[in-house]
Parts: C-alpha cells; sequence; structure tokens
C-alpha cells in the first residue's frame, strides 16, 4: 500500500488537472469520516488511498472511461487494488451490459469491497468539492440517464446499504 504523500506524487506525476486533485482529496476526506462512522470494520487507509486515486484518469480524458484509463494507470505502477476504486466509481457502477453499451470493454464495472462502495458513493454525491445531499445527487443521475436507468436503483441500494451500516 502506497501512503497519502506517494498517492499525491502520483496525481501530480501523471499530469492530474489541479482541479481534479482538489476533488480527489475532497473525496478522499469524506470517504474516511464515512468510512469512521460504519458500524463495521473498513480498511481506512484503502479507503483513502482509493478515493484520492479513483479519478487519476483524468489525466488522460474526462469521459465515462477516465475510469478505465485509470485503472490502466494505477495497474501499471502495481497498484491493481487501488485500480478497482478507479474502475467501479464511474456511474453508481456501470453493469457488463451497460458497459458494452457505452462502449467499454465488457466488464462489470460495480464496486464489490465496502471500501470501493464507500468512495463511490461519496464520489456520488460530490459535486467538486461540495456535497450534495441523496436526493440531489439522484435528481442529477435521472436528468443524465433517465429516470429508468438501471444506474437509479444502484444508487438507491448502495444509499441503503450504506445507511444501513451507520452508526
Amino acid at each position: 500500500m502506497i501512503t497519502r504523500e506517494q498517492a499525491l506524487k502520483l496525481l501530480e506525476e501523471v499530469g492530474t488537472p489541479p482541479d481534479v486533485v482538489e476533488h480527489s482529496k475532497f473525496v478522499a476526506k469524506k470517504s474516511v469520516e464515512l468510512a469512521k462512522k460504519l458500524s463495521v470494520p473498513v480498511d481506512i487507509q484503502l479507503v483513502e488511498i482509493g478515493a484520492l486515486l479513483h479519478d487519476i484518469g483524468r489525466s488522460q480524458t474526462h469521459g465515462i472511461d477516465h475510469g478505465i484509463k485509470g485503472g490502466i494507470i494505477l495497474k501499471e505502477y502495481g497498484l491493481p487494488k487501488i485500480a478497482e476504486f478507479a474502475e467501479t466509481h464511474i456511474g453508481v457502477g456501470i453493469s457488463k451490459e451497460d458497459a458494452a453499451k457505452l462502449g467499454l470493454p465488457k466488464k462489470n464495472y460495480i464496486p464489490k469491497t465496502l471500501e470501493q462502495k464507500i468512495v463511490c458513493f461519496v464520489d456520488f454525491l460530490a459535486d467538486g468539492t461540495h456535497m450534495m445531499s441523496f436526493a440531489e445527487a439522484l435528481r442529477k443521475l435521472k436528468d443524465s440517464v433517465g429516470a429508468n436507468h438501471p444506474a437509479i436503483q444502484r444508487a438507491e441500494e448502495l444509499n441503503q446499504e450504506i445507511a444501513a451500516l451507520t452508526c
């Protein structure tokens, strides 16, 4: 596992834009705060590093494929576990079927571990360096993908899962 300082240096090394670095620091701070409120054990360091590096792919693109690009970068740096955070944070997770429709490699990009789910959830609520309410974030998602898109149900399920674990 790399340190916070190493993660920040890596973001700089690959040319991550400053606003994305600030967003990533914000998501890391809020993810750690949320992780500490949960009633189950969570790897806080993994949450922090995963959150810091979740948008590293934005050093190459701001498209929906930034999570895939981030995964590639992180694997190249020998960080396959952290690469999963980059790959699974987009759109509250993307199913294999939706990935194919979006022109992404046909793979399931839905967060699996609690640590990945925390980062995905906080990133969903984060608008730059501002936290939206769940209702506001859900409304924004519905405006983007439509009210009946499977991502809406995934967002609601993730919200319920996190809420059930919050002390």
